[in-house]
């Protein structure tokens, strides 16, 4: 039989435990340096070569996007648009700094990640892997997984743009 003694430690020890996998669940939040919101990739249409993937990254300390990775492309690279006398440009950058604590906005309008050399078409409501791989200030590296929810969109065509192959630093 079950003495009240008895119960008591074993309702002790369940709230102890219950208190030790709710701090496990804190460190792993804790430990999660860089969070990864709305991620989304544009949808093409048969034979299109190329699309662009969007998010906004938060990093909890000063970080750097250094690249992006996806099996959906053959060729994956950060890109910068910025506007030089009245043309649109689009360049190549070999990072993109995430200061802590801020979202840093990857859209069609600014950073962005092109996928080239598509491997095929990529249709409305497929999920896009994109493997983004960091870097902290202390040069300790993470790689975080992302499906990215592919959706239409009409507003920028990069076909349409200049590309300019150069890095920007």
């Amino acid at each position: 039989m079950n003495s009240p003694l008895a119960t008591s430690r074993f309702a002790q020890r369940c709230k102890q435990l219950a208190l030790g996998v709710a701090l496990i669940g804190v460190a792993f939040q804790v430990s999660a340096q860089t969070r990864v919101d709305d991620a989304w990739v544009r949808a093409t249409v048969a034979g299109q070569p190329s699309s662009g993937a969007f998010m906004t990254l938060t990093a909890s300390s000063d970080s750097k996007l250094l690249s992006v990775q996806s099996p959906v492309a053959k060729v994956v690279q950060i890109h910068q648009s910025s506007m030089k006398d009245d043309v649109m440009k689009m360049q190549q950058v070999d990072s993109v700094a995430l200061p802590a604590g801020k979202a840093v906005s990857f859209d069609p309008h600014g950073y962005h990640i092109m996928l080239m050399d598509l491997t095929g078409q990529i249709k409305e409501g497929d999920h896009v892997p994109l493997t983004l791989t960091l870097e902290d200030a202390k040069g300790e590296k993470e790689t975080i997984e992302v499906q990215a929810v592919a959706k239409p969109i009409g507003t920028m065509d990069h076909s349409k743009m200049m590309h300019d192959h150069s890095k920007m630093n």
